[in-house]
């Protein structure tokens, strides 16, 4: 193209944009999309990235979305994924929907974060975040997406035939899809599909880790950012099949009914989950599963094996992450049976035997506090950062630890407030360690999401991580770069947090 086509393609792209006003207009590879101004940008929310998954469609993975003709209208939110909510039901079977903010329809090829939400993969959707927090002053195009959940995004049904081989992994496929989405579409958006960071908490973390180490999502994204969130999420089939006869259970079926579950109505499969995720055990139900196809091999054996070479990662976790799962009087007498045998199953007795250990020098919500950090995050995080780093694989890692006056208060999630609010925080009448923890928190990751590298101006210098020299970044009070002498793993644990047998 000549410098003067090149100069006519913007000066259109920038007259389409003024023409629209307050309706940006876009041509994605499906049709037309109009979108609404928010803040000075442009934002297109509810974009269909996929095929409704209803009717034949469930428990299938994501078909490419069909072309419309009309322009479609992005100015309102899609509905969240099915999901409970109390006693009730909400979302839509019809959920494979993403939003995008971007600062500027033009030809800037800016970078791009994609937002995978938490919630235990059985709640949450994608507008729970607010993209102006990266679009508005960062210059990032920021997008958020919904997945299917629970039982409609991680029932394994695999050995029921070959058609159904990848059914434990159909919420990890949406996130593929949508960042297949996003590679074929994001130029038009004034994106660059060559600066990609994809960017997940908690079960978003997870359920992350999980697509980086399978093949489908090879060359759709260049960054991860992993908070409190590993391959520790992924089961073998033989777990996956014994949590669908609990489900089963509470449906009034066998273990060896399960194609009926083809047929039940969505509603009832998720009254049903609930009751099977009520607890702290619902943390672990669900999630992805070995099915052979779609994460043919073991996570860390992935890693290490340089499959992920080229890709940058941040890893982390919260000091006292434990902390958000139980209150100082919820242990009981017995915590194996009433906390680590619904959270763990079969891995419980290596969980009770550290508490019990713990117990020697701490009080038991401490010792419980420590447990649950250790074996439900911490030590997964670590796993996967040192079969990253030990193929090559540049890795970042840090640690929350502001309290904020609370005797356990690095609880889990908590410094997602400092991530996305901190345009908020930095006008507000918050103290000055909160103000530069915004600072540091948020303006590393945007240096991070811009540039592959957390150490931009005026930010603390964060090393790289390695297993021969553990340098970990430490978010407090104080920012501050540690090196661990140690990192805790017990070997008996297996990979995965869940397990059945």
């Amino acid at each position: 193209m000549s410098f003067s086509q090149k100069l006519l393609s913007i000066c259109l792209l920038l007259v389409t944009f003024k023409l629209a006003g307050q309706s940006p207009v876009v041509k994605t590879s499906q049709g037309y999309i109009k979108g609404v101004s928010e803040n000075g940008i442009a934002v297109f929310k509810g974009i269909p990235y996929a095929q409704p998954p209803v009717g034949s469609l469930r428990y299938q993975p994501p078909a490419p979305r069909r072309p419309w003709s009309d322009t479609l209208n992005a100015a309102r939110f899609s509905p969240a994924a099915l999901q409970p909510s109390g006693t009730a039901i909400t979302g839509s079977e019809d959920c494979l929907y993403l939003n995008l903010y971007t600062p500027g329809i033009d030809n800037h090829k800016r970078a791009v974060v994609i937002w995978v939400h938490g919630g235990s993969m059985t709640g949450g959707s994608g507008k729970g975040m607010d993209g102006h927090a990266f679009a508005d002053q960062d210059d990032i195009i920021t997008i958020t997406i919904n997945y299917r959940l629970g039982a409609l995004g991680f029932l394994y049904l695999g050995d029921l035939g070959k058609e159904y081989r990848q059914s434990g992994n159909l919420g990890l496929l949406d996130v593929v899809a949508a960042l297949q989405w996003v590679h074929d579409n994001i130029a038009a958006f004034g994106g660059d599909r060559n600066r990609v960071t994809v960017m997940g908490e908690s079960a978003g973390g997870k359920l992350l880790s999980a697509v980086m180490v399978a093949p489908a999502s090879r060359g759709l994204y260049q960054q991860a950012i992993l908070e409190s969130g590993s391959v520790q999420c992924i089961r073998d089939s033989v777990t996956a099949v014994n949590a669908r006869a609990l489900l089963l259970k509470q449906v009034g079926l066998g273990p060896d009914d399960a194609r009926k579950l083809l047929t039940i109505t969505a509603d009832s499969l998720i009254k049903a989950q609930a009751k099977v995720c009520a607890g702290i055990g619902g943390n672990s139900f669900f999630g992805p599963v070995y099915d052979g196809v779609t994460i043919p091999e073991d996570g860390h054996q992935y890693a290490r094996e340089g499959k992920l070479s080229g890709i940058r990662v941040i890893i982390g976790t919260n000091e006292q992450e434990g902390a958000a799962f139980i209150g100082k009087n919820e242990i009981g007498d017995d915590p194996k049976v009433s906390i680590f045998q619904p959270l763990f199953r079969s891995n419980a007795p290596m969980a009770n035997a550290y508490y019990h250990t713990l117990l020697k020098t701490d009080s038991p919500y401490a010792a419980m506090v420590r447990t649950l950090t250790q074996y439900m995050y911490q030590m997964h995080s670590y796993r996967f950062a040192g079969a990253l780093t030990g193929a090559g694989t540049p890795v970042y890692m840090y640690r929350y630890r502001y309290q904020n006056g609370r005797a356990f208060g690095a609880r889990h999630g908590d410094e997602l407030h400092y991530i996305w609010g901190a345009a908020h925080i930095l006008t507000s009448n918050d103290n000055a360690a909160q103000k530069q923890l915004a600072r540091s928190l948020h303006g590393a990751w945007v240096a991070f999401i811009k540039t592959g590298d957390p150490n931009g101006a005026g930010l603390p210098q964060w090393p790289g991580y390695r297993n021969t020299d553990r340098q970990v970044m430490v978010f407090s009070d104080v920012d501050a770069v540690i090196r661990l002498k140690e990192v805790y793993n017990d070997k008996q644990f297996p990979s995965a947090v869940f397990v059945i047998r």
